[in-house]
């Protein structure tokens, strides 16, 4: 008996040692866009085992066992990662019952994580995955406090493990939206931050006070002053959501204030300060589609904003705004290169920007020895909107290149070819 035991483990043992990822992968015979010191590789080979990517180059060596993938007249990049999104917190727009991502009350602001709300077998995962989204950044929403609350990164590889950082950085909101959450006033809003993060300063110094209930009375609770420490140290970015450019000033001058790792999301703008934001080393996550005057806060927003951005040294990631279609993200990095972006900043702008905004960049974002396996094989150029994802691969795992959508395709297009449905009269020929 003892002996049968003793066998058992050794065996459940040698399965936990395991790797997670057994396939070995080649990629052969592809152009290569590594975003990494090596550049453009042409007919390049990218090596994958166990998760990660082992080797990449023009001359590689192909291990035995791996399973081949000929990417010969097609593209390689790094996957498409999203700065900003609710993916598995927002189903359908029109039914709250699905949507965790937002706050109507201010029981909690900073310390809002909408984590743990995640749908990890939400239908609008699939949809973006097979278009190249591999990894995303959650974002939290308050419709009721400047202070949103923070987000966390994931995976969109499967149901498992699917959260890689949490949490990943603070979200405030200031502008038009600010303003009304803040009373009416952009100047109340950029208080109720400097408030927040004093009270927070305090709290930290004082801990042993306050739980003697021998300190000031805070403007924040417990979990909110907690959720803002990393923040104040410099551990985690603070994801501002701003369009106006003096309101981009503010922001910039609160930052400084209290030695912030500012992050600017929107940046109608942001153009027009492009030099100051430059020379703080201040990021950006923009639309590069915005273009119309949709409020007054966005009066000078323009097509080029990424182009004049990147020219004048500023970090620049790209979001669409609807985590339901996150992938048109390309079509809208394409249309960047259509206004004076270069395209190797492009497609930098849909991955490794914003790993490297969210400090990820060690372990993605650029093709890599030692580098998650998160990569795209496509069709052509990801930029050109008649291209498409061959093959997705999700920390070295080769993701099912099917949806939901896909699937009813397939089911009801052999009906649809063979029996047509009938045309309205209005679309018939004349006389019949």
């Amino acid at each position: 008996m003892k002996r049968t035991r003793l066998y058992m483990a050794l065996v459940l043992a040698g399965l936990a040692a395991t790797p997670a990822f057994a396939d070995t992968y080649a990629i052969t015979g592809g152009t290569v866009y590594t975003l990494g010191a090596a550049g453009k590789i042409e007919h390049g080979t990218v090596i994958i085992k166990d998760g990660k990517i082992t080797a990449v180059g023009a001359n590689v060596a192909i291990p035995a066992d791996a399973k081949r993938i000929d990417a010969t007249g097609k593209m390689v990049t790094p996957g498409i990662i999203d700065p900003e999104s609710v993916f598995g917190l927002d189903e359908v727009d029109q039914v709250t019952q699905t949507q965790d991502g937002s706050l109507t009350s201010t029981r909690y602001t900073a310390a809002f994580d909408p984590t743990a709300g995640i749908n990890p077998r939400s239908m609008v995962i699939p949809v973006n995955r097979v278009e190249g989204v591999t990894r995303a950044v959650i974002a939290p929403g308050n419709n009721s406090s400047v202070l949103q609350g923070r987000g966390s990164v994931i995976s969109l590889e499967g149901t498992e493990g699917y959260v890689l950082k949490d949490p990943v950085a603070l979200f405030v909101t200031l502008g038009e939206t600010g303003q009304k959450t803040a009373g009416g006033a952009r100047a109340a809003a950029i208080e109720v931050l400097r408030e927040a993060f004093q009270d927070a300063k305090d709290f930290a110094g004082n801990r042993a006070a306050y739980d003697k209930a021998g300190r000031r009375a805070y403007s924040l609770s417990r979990p909110d002053l907690e959720a803002l420490q990393p923040a104040l140290k410099g551990e985690m970015p603070v994801v501002v959501q701003v369009d106006r450019a003096s309101d981009i000033e503010a922001a910039m001058d609160l930052a400084a204030e209290f030695k912030l790792k500012l992050v600017v999301s929107g940046g109608a703008e942001a153009w027009m300060v492009a030099a100051r934001l430059a020379k703080a080393k201040v990021p950006v996550i923009l639309n590069p589609m915005r273009d119309l005057p949709e409020a007054f806060e966005s009066l000078g927003a323009r097509l080029d904003d990424a182009a004049l951005l990147q020219k004048a040294g500023v970090l620049i990631a790209f979001e669409v705004g609807d985590t339901h279609k996150s992938w048109n993200v390309r079509q809208y990095a394409g249309n960047a290169v259509a206004n004076g972006l270069p395209w190797n900043d492009a497609l930098a702008a849909i991955s490794l920007n914003a790993a490297r905004i969210y400090g990820l960049d060690k372990g993605v974002g650029t093709l890599e020895a030692g580098k998650d396996a998160d990569l795209v094989v496509w069709s052509g150029d990801p930029l050109e909107v008649t291209s498409f994802a061959d093959q997705v691969f999700i920390r070295g795992k080769a993701v099912p290149m099917s949806d939901r959508q896909i699937e009813l395709r397939d089911r009801y297009l052999p009906y649809v070819k063979s029996n047509p449905p009938a045309l309205p009269p209005a679309y018939l020929p004349s006389g019949n």
